[in-house]
């Protein structure tokens, strides 16, 4: 079984004669599911603003974005950090997309209209393995949050 996940990490993520624009979108994907699954509740609502992100980011099929979310489940799963996965988008997403990703990671957290605990301390600290600025952050947050129609505090 670890060989398998071994070899199955080494294929989509790590491998460096891979397709990188599908490792970053892996990634990415994974980041926005470990935001969906942290607080051990699958709600459709995180799911749908999972797939309209990745519509939206990277102008992927309905059938790409279920695959997609199917691996990077599978990814989350199996890992064992964040490391993996902030490697590979702080080695190809400038400042912007970064700041992006975060933006998404709250939209996905705001869209059940209940920010749990895990969710704002799993953001945190992925926009700090990002090295995403803490007013970024906050930024990212309020836009999210402006964007949702909500009104959290922060």
């Amino acid at each position: 079984m670890i060989d398998s996940i071994r070899q199955f990490f080494t294929a989509e993520i790590t491998n460096p004669d891979g397709d990188k624009e599908h490792q970053l979108q892996l990634a990415a994907a994974s980041l926005m599911v470990e935001i969906m699954v942290i607080d051990r509740q699958l709600k459709t609502n995180e799911r749908d603003a999972i797939r309209e992100l990745l519509k939206q980011q990277f102008g992927l099929s309905e059938k790409q974005i279920e695959y997609l979310i199917k691996l990077a489940q599978q990814e989350v799963a199996e890992a064992t950090s964040l490391f993996q996965f902030t490697r590979l988008i702080n080695d190809h997403f400038d400042a912007e997309r970064k700041f992006g990703l975060v933006e998404n990671l709250w939209q996905i957290a705001y869209a059940d209209d209940h920010l749990d605990k895990h969710e704002e301390a799993m953001i945190r600290r992925i926009a700090e393995l990002l090295y995403v600025s803490h007013s970024d952050f906050i930024q990212a947050k309020h836009r999210a949050n402006k964007h949702n129609g909500l009104n959290h505090q922060s």
